[in-house]
C-alpha cells in the first residue's frame, strides 16, 4: 500500500479519525534526509499492509498541523492510534530501524 499524502484540511479525517494506527511522516521537498527515508516508508508501507497507514506531510505546504505537534526539526515521523499520539522518532534511520521502532510501537 503506497503511503498517503496528508494535508491541514485532511489530518482530522486521515488520521486522527482512521479507524487503524497512522504514522505521519513531516518532511519538506528540500530536505535531503527526508528524501533519504521516503523509499523506506513506501516499503514499509507495502510490508505492513493494513497494519498501518503511512502517511506524508510536507510542512512547507501545510504549516498548521506541523505547529500543532511541536514539529521542530525533520524528519519527524509521529504515530497515531485513536486520534492520539502514542509515539515519536526524529532524524532519519535505516529501514529496519524505523521498521523496528514502528513495530515495537504498534
Amino acid at each position: 500500500m503506497p503511503t498517503k499524502a496528508v494535508t491541514d484540511a485532511s489530518f482530522a479525517a486521515d488520521v486522527l479519525q482512521s479507524d487503524k494506527p497512522v504514522l505521519v511522516d513531516f518532511w519538506a521537498e528540500w530536505c535531503g534526509p527526508c528524501k533519504m527515508i521516503g523509499p523506506a516508508l513506501e516499503e514499509i508501507s507495502d510490508e505492513l499492509g493494513d497494519k498501518v497507514t503511512i502517511a506524508k506531510m510536507d510542512i512547507m505546504e501545510n504549516t498548521e498541523t506541523p505547529s500543532r505537534y511541536g514539529v521542530q526539526s525533520i524528519p519527524f515521523m509521529v504515530l497515531f492510534k485513536n486520534g492520539e499520539k502514542v509515539d515519536d522518532l526524529l532524524g532519519a534511520r535505516p529501514k529496519s530501524q524505523l521498521k523496528g521502532w514502528l513495530e515495537s510501537v504498534l
